[in-house]
């Protein structure tokens, strides 16, 4: 079969290609980073309107692998792959949810929310990992010695590598920074029988190991360090013009830690542009944490250097990530689509997920952050109150609970809660009961 992808360097000097089956991670002839590169003369032979009715007639059906929000784009994600290699928990297909309430507050007719952690692990991070393991599947198919899956993760990588990993029968190794993620995000590799090692470091300490771990090349990286990953990432952009009748946004707001899915947004829109299915893009915020924002520092200098941080503690811990390897990958990306990256406070993002669930959300703080950016954007003027914009909200608040409880209790030291909501106690006196009622109605 003649493949029509590769690995490809990113570095327009050179440009060298590798097979996909080849365990390397970066080019080995400039160290550059890597990218999946499709043969888009061979994809150009279907029209816009034949790609649109194909991905419309796939979409949430239960012919396998096709119902998958992943596969059902295969021909752009991994057309190479064997679909008796595909490893899927039919991830993808996720809500994009109109904020009526919440939007009318900020005076806004057109917020809409799209919910990636409505996955099976509770974070968008299923997304890549389906394309990952299917290719790591087929290669030991086709003879490659390996081990184990590894990865450095602040939570949700390490969820969603243990599950795929298990539906597959392959081994898996994670490294989670000790003490930094809610017990419900451990539990999860934990359940699915992963080695799971928690270091006595942050998550760029964990990274640092396991490039180390995986300098053996039978223990395969699975981090966003791996192209493969971001592949089914940019799924995420052809679904939300998928769902709304393949339309563009305005803007698209995403939480931004590793800076793999930024880069996979930018590239679904791109990928769709070049196809013909859409003829404009969006602009892209990359929303970081105020306590962990190297790309903020970059920006406020136009990009003209990037330097690495010691992250300092934030409640968005899964974008605690003070040397996110994708950097190299995102910021061409930004500049193109004309992005704006902001750093948001603890407090900001505390009081904005508080302020999206008094309308009915559950935001993890990350989307936390990701709010309180669109607020700030919008009392700068920068995004306007009638232009439509998309939040990707990126994991399920119950795998925060911690933090929710946290700022009902008004346990988070060192900000201003507003908006807590504890539980009121009374006796079992029905008139106290009714009494309490009307008095906290009124």
């Amino acid at each position: 079969m003649n493949k029509t992808t590769s690995f490809k360097c990113i570095s327009q000097e050179c440009g060298e290609t590798f097979d996909l089956n080849e365990i390397i991670y970066r080019c080995n002839r400039c160290n550059s980073l890597l990218e999946v590169s499709h043969d888009l003369n061979i994809l150009q032979r279907r029209s816009p309107s034949g790609w649109m009715r194909l991905f419309d007639e796939r979409y949430m059906k239960t012919s396998y692998p096709f119902g998958s929000g992943v596969w059902g784009k295969k021909e752009w994600v991994h057309p190479d792959i064997d679909i008796g290699n595909i490893v899927s928990l039919y991830e993808g297909g996720t809500n994009l949810f109109w904020a009526e309430r919440f939007g009318n507050e900020l005076g806004m007719s057109d917020l809409w929310i799209k919910q990636c952690g409505n996955s099976h692990t509770g974070s968008f991070k299923d997304l890549g990992m389906t394309v990952l393991i299917s290719n790591v599947k087929q290669m030991i198919a086709k003879g490659v010695e390996i081990k184990a899956v590894i990865c450095a993760s602040t939570g949700d990588t390490s969820a969603s590598l243990a599950a795929y990993c298990a539906a597959a029968g392959i081994p898996t190794v994670v490294l989670l920074p000790k003490g930094k993620i809610s017990i419900s995000q451990l539990i999860q590799p934990l359940s699915n029988g992963a080695i799971t090692l928690a270091v006595d470091t942050d998550f760029d300490g964990c990274m640092k190991l396991a490039r180390m771990l995986s300098d053996d090349k039978t223990f395969y990286l699975a981090n966003s360090i791996n192209p493969l990953r971001i592949e089914g990432q940019k799924t995420i952009s052809v679904e939300i013009v998928q769902q709304d009748d393949w339309a563009v946004p305005d803007w698209v707001i995403v939480p931004s830690g590793n800076l793999g899915n930024v880069t996979a947004v930018g590239l679904g829109f791109k990928m769709m542009r070049e196809l013909g299915l859409i003829s404009s893009l969006p602009r892209l915020v990359a929303a970081q944490s105020a306590n962990s924002a190297p790309l903020f520092n970059s920006y406020k200098t136009n990009y003209q250097k990037f330097e690495p941080i010691k992250s300092e503690p934030t409640l968005a811990s899964a974008i605690q990530i003070g040397n996110p390897v994708s950097a190299p990958r995102a910021i061409p990306i930004l500049k193109e689509f004309d992005s704006v990256v902001t750093a948001i406070t603890e407090s900001e993002l505390a009081e904005a997920a508080a302020k999206a669930d008094r309308t009915g959300l559950y935001c993890c703080p990350q989307t936390g952050v990701a709010i309180a950016s669109l607020i700030k954007l919008l009392d700068s003027g920068t995004i306007q109150s009638n232009e439509k914009v998309i939040v990707l909200s990126t994991a399920n608040g119950l795998k925060f609970t911690d933090f929710k409880s946290s700022y009902h209790e008004r346990k988070i030291e060192g900000i201003n809660i507003e908006l807590d909501n504890s539980p009121i106690e009374i006796s079992s006196d029905y008139k106290t009961l009714l009494d309490t009622v009307i008095t906290h109605i009124d």
